[in-house]
């Protein structure tokens, strides 16, 4: 099921975007301010926003340039042209004018969607708190950024696609050999200490565990 994130402080259409996308298949979150919505981003990863740009606090202009990697539909009153041909050239993936026909609408979140299947948008992997960007390789705990070599990145990545499952250290090797060929078996301990570390730093739990004479597995939290 895509997730649709619609992002206007206008409860009334709020409300009637997310009865016509419920319907249509869609899951949907919402946020009624830009605040709010970096706030619901730093969790959530959606496959589409529906973004008004006056929205109190911190308007949808300033905050379209911190939506990565995830098409935006502008969704706005604002029918001047200069208004349109900014937001399109700085990231915006279309722009609706309201008031909006809602066939149209549909049609160009659909046309959208498809898109960025096609393109290869690269996903957003999740566990508990930490999200790995595998198009930028940026690794976020709790919302916060943290720094990892090329091989704890392509360690973390094949654990967080294997979330429930226990990687022998030699399946570890082969499958991030490609990624980083000089990890030998005699360094991927210490590679992986280092993760453990800097994942502990940032979310104050381990993440990683040892399973004793086996390998090692992504850790559920207690």
């Amino acid at each position: 099921m895509k997730n649709i994130l619609v992002i206007d402080d206008d409860v009334s259409i709020g409300n009637m975007l997310e009865e016509i996308l419920a319907k249509e298949g869609y899951q949907v979150l919402r946020a009624y301010s830009g605040t709010e919505a970096l706030l619901v981003l730093e969790h959530k990863k959606p496959d589409l926003i529906l973004l008004d740009l006056m929205l109190p606090g911190l308007d949808g202009k300033s905050l379209l340039p911190a939506i990565k990697e995830i098409p935006v539909i502008i969704v706005s009153a604002r029918t001047d042209t200069g208004d349109k041909v900014d937001m399109l050239l700085n990231g915006a993936a279309d722009y609706v004018t309201k008031p909006f026909d809602i066939k149209e609408l549909l049609a160009r979140i659909a046309v959208q969607l498809r898109n960025s299947v096609s393109m290869g948008i690269a996903p957003v992997l999740e566990f508990d708190n930490i999200s790995l960007h595998t198009g930028t390789h940026e690794v976020y705990v709790c919302g916060c950024p943290v720094k990892l070599t090329k091989t704890e990145y392509a360690i973390l990545k094949l654990l967080i696609s294997n979330p429930r499952q226990v990687i022998t250290k030699t399946l570890l090797l082969e499958k991030i050999s490609q990624d980083t060929p000089d990890c030998m078996e005699s360094s991927l301990r210490v590679h992986i200490s280092n993760l453990r570390k800097k994942l502990r730093d940032a979310g104050g739990r381990d993440y990683i565990e040892a399973v004793w004479g086996i390998g090692f597995k992504m850790k559920e939290k207690p």
